[in-house]
């Protein structure tokens, strides 16, 4: 598999966090880890001075922590969700920079 950080691959990202039913907003904050999760509203706020890759970087470590109910998603998101979920780096934590199909 490969992962680029490409617009892109954000904008996939995006879609995916989308049919789990979350809302991203890149906003401006004091985030320690650059990123803030609302578990009860499903929002996850985003440093809006990331670059592409540290967007990317954020939303991926926010997935590892969620819970990812896969019977609301396409079938082609589903399909990617399962690569990155059998991904050894995914599940141990680690950066996950070059390792995702698109």
């Amino acid at each position: 598999m490969s992962f680029k950080y490409t617009p892109n691959t954000l904008k996939k990202l995006e879609e995916l966090f989308e049919e789990c039913g979350y809302i991203i907003r890149y906003e401006k904050g004091h985030f320690n880890s650059g990123y803030c999760i609302l578990e009860e509203r499903k929002v996850a706020v985003i440093n809006k001075f990331f670059a592409v890759e540290g967007r990317i970087n954020a939303l991926m470590e926010i997935l590892q922590t969620i819970n990812v109910n896969e019977e609301i998603l396409s079938t082609e998101m589903l399909k990617w969700y399962r690569q990155l979920k059998a991904d050894p780096d995914f599940r141990s934590g680690q950066s996950v920079q070059t390792k995702i199909d698109i």
